[in-house]
């Protein structure tokens, strides 16, 4: 990037956030004088070139008014910018075809997922899977000798690959990293097991074979109920006896007590204790 500057105008700088793909990363661009909507289609420019985007956030105000210069967007996108995007869609269902032949009579254990065309058309992008990368090299050159385009292969993840793909989860719902979620964050063990939740394997995993995305989403406010409950094995005092805590029900913020005195358990709230001792 550049010196800061203003806006390429002359007024006071903007941005409009952009994606390239559904549920795709946002990317800041430079609008200049063009007046956008959201899920205008424009024309920016990248560092491979002419892209075409949809956009997320209409133009802004920059934080700070002023900021690292911005690549720019070229123009709204008109009906001949579509029909090219049109014919690209054509030119990646042709290249995966013929890409999908030669692996197979390559034999590579690859397992190609998806192809994509610069707008310009002049280089096609195919995504694979692999446990291990094989050596592409002699796929690349068949396929730019077939093809008459620049090739670039790039291997991907589970995640990717499923985001990619889509699907729907076991909750009915599309999943969530094909349909709006726009990065993967990190997800542990240790997630399931402030949620109670049994670690078992294949009701964890999501459709990429990795732990669940949504096992973050209520991750925080499980920590913060469990915080306000006195913990499994302290002793208290409660209305309905004293005695140790033996289980807590985080959502009806209760614990199970067992009374010291007869070994009987009862359910306490909150309300019901009056005072929590040291742990043991």
């Amino acid at each position: 990037m550049t010196q800061p500057r203003s806006s390429s105008h002359g007024g006071p700088a903007r941005e409009v956030g952009v994606q390239f793909r559904t549920a795709g990363r946002i990317y800041r661009f430079d609008p200049g004088t063009l007046e956008l909507q959201r899920s205008d289609q424009v024309v920016v420019e990248t560092d491979r070139g002419a892209a075409l985007a949809s956009v997320v956030f209409p133009p802004r105000q920059r934080h700070g008014g002023r900021g690292d210069a911005l690549p720019r967007v070229v123009k709204k996108a008109d009906t001949r910018d579509l029909a090219q995007d049109d014919t690209n869609k054509q030119r990646e269902k042709e290249a995966h075809r013929v890409c999908l032949e030669h692996i197979r009579s390559l034999n590579m254990d690859m397992k190609l997922v998806k192809t994509e065309c610069v707008f310009d058309g002049a280089k096609v992008t195919f995504f694979f899977a692999a446990e291990n990368p094989p050596d592409y090299r002699g796929l690349v050159h068949d396929l730019a000798d077939r093809l008459h385009m620049r090739i670039e292969m790039k291997q991907i993840g589970a995640r990717d690959e499923t985001k990619i793909t889509g699907g729907v989860g076991p909750c009915g719902r599309e999943l969530c990293c094909s349909s709006w979620l726009r990065e993967f964050a990190a997800i542990s063990v240790k997630m399931a097991k402030e949620q109670d939740l049994a670690l078992n394997h294949s009701r964890l995993a999501g459709m990429c074979g990795r732990l669940k995305c949504c096992l973050r989403y209520e991750y925080d406010t499980y920590r913060a109920l469990r915080r306000s409950l006195p913990r499994n094995g302290s002793k208290v005092e409660s209305v309905k006896g004293d005695g140790q805590v033996i289980r807590q029900n985080l959502l009806k913020q209760t614990v199970i007590l067992r009374r010291a005195d007869d070994g009987v358990e009862v359910e306490a709230t909150l309300e019901d204790l009056v005072v929590r001792k040291p742990d043991a």
